[in-house]
Formats: structure tokens, C-alpha cells, sequence
């Protein structure tokens, strides 16, 4: 599946497993196919917590090398914006991977001593974020999980994630030139500015 062009700014949105980080790869080896002159740089966000995280985590490593093997992995589970300023360039292709972890980094740091924990993300570091996607000399390809489709959680703090999510979601959405919602690995364009 070949994507028509590639948007100077795209958000992919999606459940667990529906294809938003294969299409944000589809894109990666698009883009490097382009030109030689291309690179690629995945910026992920995931923290190895524990054990399942870890073999997560390098399975996806290998997956991604077979996939794209000349896209470059950064990991930066906080300061996404100073990441996307500095790896961004005209003949970079930036993908982060994924907002949702982001997020969770933000708001439930694992050695958190505050009770209870954030319910937001302070608005400077949305505004930075939207800064650096719109100032962003290449291509930038967001992955992130769309989790308002269901019931209401129970949890106060659940709650709290889902709504920041959410607005996350649509502060991002706004400022993106595309919107890709992905299901069963297909996408459908929610946005596509002209």
C-alpha cells in the first residue's frame, strides 16, 4: 500500500494493534525510498518498566529494522519537543511513536512521590509541542491511541488520562495538515488540508 504523499505535519490514530505505527513505518521507508539524500528518526517514547515492557520494546526494535532498516530510533519518554526541534530537518522524516506514552510519562511518572498524581499536562508543554510540529523543517508522523471509544472508566485517575488524552488528541489533530484514523490496519483520512 503506497501513500499518495507524504503531509508536512500527519496524526494516526488508532486502538491497540490497528496499524498506526505500521503506517507511520510505511511512511518512514516511503520517505528514505524518495531520495537518498532522505533520513528517517523514530522517537520513542516507551520506558522499559518492567520485564513485558522490555520484550515489547526490542521486539518492536527488531520488527522496525526489518521494516525500515535505515530509520534511527531516539528515546525521549519526556522532552518530545526538544526532540522533534532536534532531529527535524528539511531531509528528515521525524516519527514519534507514540503520544500516548508521552502522556503517561507526563502524568504518571513510575517514581512519582505526589499524591495524587497530575490530572494534566502543564499547558506550556502542549504549546511547546504544537510549536515544534509546526516549525519542524521536514515531515512529522505522530503516532497515538484514540481510547475515548469506550465505556466511561471507573477510576477517578483512568477518567482524568482519557479526557487529557483526548485533548491531547485534538490540540494535535488541529495543528497536523493530515489525520489518519487507522482500524484493522486500514486508514481512513479524518483531515487532509489542502
Amino acid at each position: 500500500m503506497m501513500i499518495r504523499t507524504i503531509a508536512m505535519s500527519e496524526l494516526i490514530l488508532g486502538g491497540q494493534k490497528s496499524g498506526k505505527s505500521r503506517r507511520a513505518e510505511l511512511l518512514a521507508r516511503q520517505w528514505l525510498d524518495a531520495s537518498s539524500e532522505h533520513r528517517a528518526v523514530l522517537i520513542a517514547t516507551a520506558q522499559p518498566w518492567d520485564d513485558e515492557m522490555r520484550q515489547r520494546i526490542a521486539r518492536h526494535q527488531a520488527d522496525r529494522a526489518q521494516r525500515v532498516p535505515g530509520m534511527q530510533t531516539v528515546e525521549e519518554p519526556l522532552a518530545l519537543a526538544e526532540a522533534i526541534a532536534r532531529h527535524s530537518s528539511a531531509q528528515t522524516l521525524v516519527v514519534v511513536d507514540c503520544l500516548t506514552l508521552w502522556l503517561t510519562n507526563c502524568l504518571m511518572p513510575a517514581n512519582c512521590e505526589q499524591n495524587p498524581p497530575p490530572t494534566s499536562v502543564e499547558p506550556a508543554q502542549i504549546a511547546t509541542l504544537l510549536i515544534a510540529i509546526a516549525q519542524a523543517p521536514g515531515p512529522v508522523v505522530l503516532v497515538g491511541n484514540e481510547i475515548g471509544l469506550g465505556v466511561i472508566p471507573l477510576g477517578r485517575e483512568v477518567r482524568a488520562f482519557v479526557d487529557a488524552l483526548g485533548r491531547l488528541n485534538q490540540d494535535v489533530a488541529d495543528a497536523c495538515q493530515r489525520v489518519t484514523l487507522m482500524a484493522a490496519g486500514l486508514p481512513l483520512t479524518l483531515k487532509e488540508a489542502t
